[in-house]
């Protein structure tokens, strides 16, 4: 929201606390000069998502989606019970493509408009664990990808951001540490944001901000689009 704003885009918040919220659009009114909105909602509350898909389908001054709403859980696939799950998929999943789908139809009937819809590297890697988080992040790099793929000739630009490790409450509400990651391997927030507006000033439709070497992720790609003329076959 701080780069938005410094960008001079005004802004509409959305999030399920709104003193923060508040607290954070007079501060960006102040430092940017920009209009700054707050719509409360929590993501995992069918109404309220509805309450913002409407908003994106009404309102013809919105040409930006950040699909950034997300949580991990505690403990295993094992030890996870089915609210623990249930609560994880609604909003990584079922909030944001609801979302992504009300912004892709307003998008595409005026040739114009970005989504953005931040995912994971765990969503790539099932080695790291994770298994039901993961699984919900690989299903926002696909969506992101099909959706370029379905209509991206129609004007709407796509970026799938995908963060490495990064210092957010996300830890904490998961029953993790923040302090007992490797600073080494860990990025701030500011970092994270700033290289995926780099990215999407570029282009790409994927992000990958803690990847060192972008030439492994071309390389991934051509292999696997090597690998798909071949994926059905007759036996």
């Amino acid at each position: 929201a701080d780069r938005l704003a410094r960008r001079g885009h005004d802004l509409i918040l959305v999030a399920r606390d709104a003193a923060r919220l508040e607290a954070l659009a007079v501060k960006l009114r102040a430092d940017a000069g920009v209009k700054v909105e707050v719509l409360r909602a929590d993501l995992t509350d069918k109404a309220d998502v509805a309450k913002v898909a409407e908003r994106l389908a009404a309102d013809n001054g919105i040409e930006l989606l950040i699909n950034n709403a997300g949580v991990a859980t505690e403990g295993t696939f094992l030890t996870q019970d089915a609210d623990q799950l249930g609560r994880l998929i609604d909003l990584n999943v079922v909030a944001l493509t609801q979302l992504a789908g009300a912004a892709a139809k307003a998008f595409a009937a005026r040739g114009s408009g970005t989504i953005v819809n931040v995912g994971s590297v765990v969503g790539l890697v099932p080695e790291y664990g994770s298994v039901a988080y993961g699984a919900t992040k690989a299903f926002v790099l696909y969506l992101t990808q099909g959706l370029h793929h379905e209509i991206g000739g129609s004007g709407v630009k796509f970026q799938a951001v995908l963060p490495g490790a990064t210092r957010t409450e996300i830890w904490e509400r998961s029953g993790r540490k923040v302090e007992d990651l490797d600073p080494a391997r860990t990025m701030d927030v500011d970092e994270l944001v700033d290289a995926a507006l780099a990215g999407l000033d570029r282009g790409e439709l994927v992000t990958i901000p803690s990847l060192l070497d972008p030439a492994q992720w071309d390389a991934f790609q051509a292999a696997r689009l090597a690998m798909a003329p071949n994926l059905s076959n007759a036996p």
